[in-house]
Order: C-alpha cells, then sequence, then structure tokens
C-alpha cells in the first residue's frame, strides 16, 4: 500500500510539474481564426496546460479536459466591426473589385481600428493589472502587433501562431527570407512562376507595404500598447521578438518556400475525424444517388447578401442540375429556391466534405475551406472575394483541382459551363484525392506537432538559439547596401585612379610630341 502511495505521489508531482500556465490571445472578428485558436487551446488544455484564451467568440459550454480551461470574451471587437459594416465602411463583396495595392491598404489601414478595442476590455484589463504569470503567450498574427506586448507584460515567451502561410507579416519579424521575385504578396492571385509585369508589381506592392506599416501602422499599434499596458514596451521592443512561429500552411497546399528554424508548419491542425451527421442531412446526402454539390461563403461571407442579379444567376444555374445542392443560406427564406436545393443557416462541413456523395465544393476559397477539402478530396470551385481567397483560389487552379469564377464574372452560363467541367472531367477529383494523400502522408498530426513545439519553446525558455542573426541587423546590412555602398566607392576610387593616371599618361606622351615637332621645325 505504501508503495502505491509513493507511485502515484510521484505521478502527481510529475504531472504538475508538466503543466504550463498558457495565455492565448485569438481577438480577430473572424470565426475561422477562432476555430483554429480555440482548437489549439483545447488541445493543450487536453494536454494537461492550464489555459487563458483571450477571443471575440468563446464557448457555450466550458469544455472538459485535464487541465483547466478560462474564456475570456471581447465583445468590443465584434460590436466594432458591426458598427463598420452598417456604416458602409466595410462591405466584403465590394473587396473582389479591389485591386492588390488598395487591397493591402485597406486591410492595413482598417484592422487597427477594429483590434483596438481588445486590449481596453474589462476582463482584460483586470488580466493586465493581476498577479498572473504565463510560461508562454501565443498570439494570432494577424495585424494585431499590439497585442504582442502581453508577452512582454507577463515576462513570457512569444508565439506566434498565422492563419496562413509563411507571409510579409511572418516573413519579417523573425528574419524569414521573402524574394518578391517567386513569393506572391497576400492579397495577390499571382502564379507562380510569376511573369515579368506581375514580379515587377509585386516588388512594388512589398515596397508600398513596408512603407506603408512603418509611416503608419506600427505608430497606431505602438499608441495601442501605450494606452492599454502600464509601463508598456516600444513596438519595436516586442516585433522581432517571437520565439516561434506556427503557420497553418502545407506542401500539399502551399507552394515550397524557405524557413527559419523557428517557422513550423501545421496546417490543418484544425481538422478533425467527421462526427456524426444530423438526421436530416444524413438523409438528403444518403439518398442523393446523383451526387451532391456543397456551397459555402464561409463564415465571413453571407450568401444571403449576393446582390439579386448574382443571385439569381446560381438559382437558374442549379434548377438545371440533376444533383442535389446543399447551401449555407442564412435567411429563413430564399426566393426562388429550386427543388433540388436545401438551406441551412449552419452546416457541419468537415463531416460533409467526407461524405463520399460529395462530388463538389463550391467556396469562396477561405483557408480553412481550402484545407478541409484538400482532407477529403473533394475538388472546388471557388469565388473569391478577398484576402488571400484570391491566391488560394489561383493555386487549387495551378494544382488541378478546381476552378475559379471571379466573383464580378458571374453569369448563368459562367457558372453552369464551370460546374458541368468539374463535374464531367475526372481529373480534378483525381487531383483532389492525390492533394489528400500529401496532405495526409505525415510523420505525426499537425497537432501533435504544433503541441511539440509549443511545449519545446516553454521547455528551452524561449529556445533563443532558433532565432537567426538576421533580426539583429539593421536593414541597411541586411541588404548589404553598406557593403555595396563600399565596393561602389573602392571601384570609383580605383576607377578615378586609373582615369587620371591615364590622363597624366597621356598629356606626357602629347607633350613630348608636342615639343619633338617644335625642335623639328
Amino acid at each position: 500500500m505504501k508503495n502505491i502511495v509513493t507511485v502515484f505521489l510521484i505521478l502527481l508531482i510529475s504531472h504538475h510539474g508538466s503543466c504550463a500556465k498558457i495565455l492565448g490571445v485569438f481577438t480577430s472578428p473572424g470565426r475561422s481564426h477562432y476555430i483554429l485558436g480555440s482548437t489549439l487551446m483545447k488541445a493543450l488544455a487536453e494536454k494537461g496546460h492550464d489555459v487563458t484564451l483571450i477571443s471575440s467568440f468563446g464557448e457555450k459550454k466550458p469544455p472538459k479536459t485535464k487541465g483547466t480551461y478560462r474564456d475570456i470574451v471581447v465583445t468590443e471587437i465584434m460590436k466594432k466591426m458591426n458598427e463598420l459594416i452598417a456604416g458602409g465602411q466595410v462591405n466584403m463583396f465590394e473587396h473582389a473589385k479591389m485591386s492588390p495595392l488598395p487591397a493591402a491598404a485597406f486591410l492595413a489601414r482598417m484592422m487597427p481600428r477594429i483590434m483596438e478595442p481588445g486590449l481596453g476590455n474589462k476582463e482584460v484589463q483586470k488580466l493586465i493589472h493581476s498577479n498572473e504569470k504565463f510560461d508562454v503567450v501565443i498570439v494570432e498574427q494577424f495585424m494585431n502587433d499590439a497585442e504582442k506586448a502581453l508577452s512582454t507584460h507577463f515576462g513570457a515567451p512569444l508565439i506566434v501562431v498565422s492563419s496562413m502561410w509563411a507571409n510579409y507579416w511572418l516573413n519579417k519579424i523573425v528574419g524569414n527570407p521573402a524574394p518578391p521575385s517567386y513569393i506572391p504578396m497576400v492579397t495577390t492571385d499571382y502564379s507562380v512562376p510569376m511573369t515579368f509585369c506581375e514580379r515587377l508589381l509585386n516588388s512594388l506592392l512589398y515596397v508600398v507595404t513596408e512603407v506603408f506599416f512603418n509611416l503608419f501602422v506600427y505608430s497606431v499599434e505602438n499608441d495601442i500598447i501605450k494606452k492599454n499596458i502600464p509601463n508598456g514596451p516600444e513596438l519595436s521592443d516586442v516585433l522581432y521578438n517571437a520565439s516561434l512561429v506556427l503557420m497553418n500552411s502545407h506542401p500539399s497546399i502551399h507552394q515550397p518556400v524557405p524557413y527559419v528554424p523557428n517557422m513550423i508548419e501545421v496546417g490543418g491542425f484544425h481538422v478533425s475525424p467527421p462526427k456524426k451527421l444530423p438526421q436530416d442531412l444524413q438523409e438528403f446526402l444518403d439518398n442523393a444517388k446523383d451526387g451532391v454539390i456543397y456551397f459555402s461563403m464561409g463564415s465571413n461571407l453571407k450568401s444571403a447578401d449576393f446582390p439579386p442579379e448574382k443571385r439569381d444567376a446560381i438559382l437558374r444555374t442549379f434548377s438545371k442540375l440533376k444533383e442535389q445542392v446543399l447551401w449555407k443560406w442564412e435567411e429563413d427564406v430564399l426566393p426562388g429556391q429550386p427543388d433540388n436545393v436545401k438551406l441551412s443557416k449552419w452546416l457541419p462541413q468537415q463531416s460533409i466534405l467526407a461524405h463520399p456523395n460529395v462530388k463538389l465544393f463550391i467556396t469562396h476559397g477561405g483557408l480553412l475551406s481550402t484545407t478541409e477539402t484538400i482532407y477529403h478530396g473533394v475538388p472546388i470551385l471557388a469565388i473569391p472575394v478577398f484576402g488571400d481567397q484570391k491566391l488560394n483560389a489561383k493555386s487549387a487552379m495551378n494544382n488541378g483541382f478546381g476552378l475559379v469564377l471571379p466573383y464580378n464574372e458571374i453569369t448563368e452560363e459562367s457558372f453552369t459551363q464551370l460546374i458541368q467541367e468539374i463535374l464531367n472531367n475526372s481529373k480534378y477529383r483525381n487531383n483532389a484525392k492525390k492533394r489528400s494523400e500529401i496532405f495526409h502522408d505525415r510523420q505525426v498530426s499537425p497537432m501533435e506537432t504544433a503541441i511539440y513545439w509549443i511545449e519545446y519553446v516553454i521547455r528551452y525558455k524561449g529556445a533563443p538559439h532558433l532565432r537567426v542573426a538576421a533580426l539583429d541587423l539593421p536593414w541597411y546590412q541586411y541588404y548589404l547596401l553598406d557593403v555595396l555602398g563600399f565596393l561602389i566607392l573602392v571601384n570609383s576610387v580605383i576607377g578615378c585612379i586609373f582615369y587620371y593616371s591615364i590622363r597624366a599618361v597621356c598629356r606626357k606622351i602629347c607633350k613630348k610630341r608636342k615639343t619633338k615637332k617644335l625642335k623639328q621645325t
């Protein structure tokens, strides 16, 4: 009995010793961003860690986990977002008309305004002014750099989670090389390899974004820190302090690019095995002898907001199909709804895509939707509208498992033609299955990878040995402008010496010839 008690105490102590206090900050008003954050934080709590999650959504029922799980819901951000939408300052479908530069400027100008109320939330301020300590602070990277100062405030290592792949915002904070010659900016839809004009515009977009951030965005973020965090650090002391970056990317989804040691791909960590469907959905999918087309514009865009002419073009197309259509529609009634269309305000997307009768996924091209369709091997027809959707859609087309229908080009003819092409050409489903094989071919699951590296950072107190020296260099040294300037100077001096030496020799020769002629005369 004594031995049993001893073993129990040892196990209890070892469990307590491995338990970490983790603060997660995922305050973006996009539900897809919250899905990533909450999925990761729940997994950490299930591993036995004590987790606090600051977000704009929260859980209706606290999850049952081995560790503790605490929600702090920031309602102010969603309120600000809804105010901007109601005031006409944010119209998602209008983004489809924007070229890359205005789209990038809009995001950079708008997001700090939306995210600013987060740190001022009453419960967040209560946490900031408490004596709590954390072993690590995990912050989502989405134009919310001020929130990273919480890591400095709590004296904990900073881990950044990206809802996307390696991009402008990520690469610079960890010193990762990102040549604009073959790495497109997020707001573009450029294919790789890019044409000369695309490389030119991509480079200009990179430079303009860099200037805009340094002159405007970072000063706004710095003011937010000073306003909400006592003795808050300068943004410049926080911005490049990430111990680890977890990226929602994978070679099955994105092109291969270079990564520094503290950048880890965990794309698809939010995907879970399919769950049992509600009876009505199960019967609808099972009984669709000609297959099912699943249609959803994601969590931020609403199909109900389609202009009447585009909605009617979509309905006329669906009415001609023999396949059944399952449409995420946010209102109670759809005028002119065909008999083969079933509506729902919410749908369990992952479980639907897992059903063998689903032949096509019509999507906005968001990264979570793209990841889930690759996971299940379902081809897509993408209707991208804003952000990274255009790039995801173009990638799907280039990899052969989907086609793209620009939002501004939706007509009955174009919609019908692309749907029939995907349904009747087996190459799209075959390529989707191939991508799915690549996605699943991993040593360990993406969630296990994410948890391992988070615990690694905790074990090694921020893992400073993963930090690259590029972060300690001024920009002119990083781009070797001082070396280039020195070489230009040396070459100029040598050139001058050579020039004046030749000039002196020529003058001397001319002088001798002139003297010789004078003597002869």
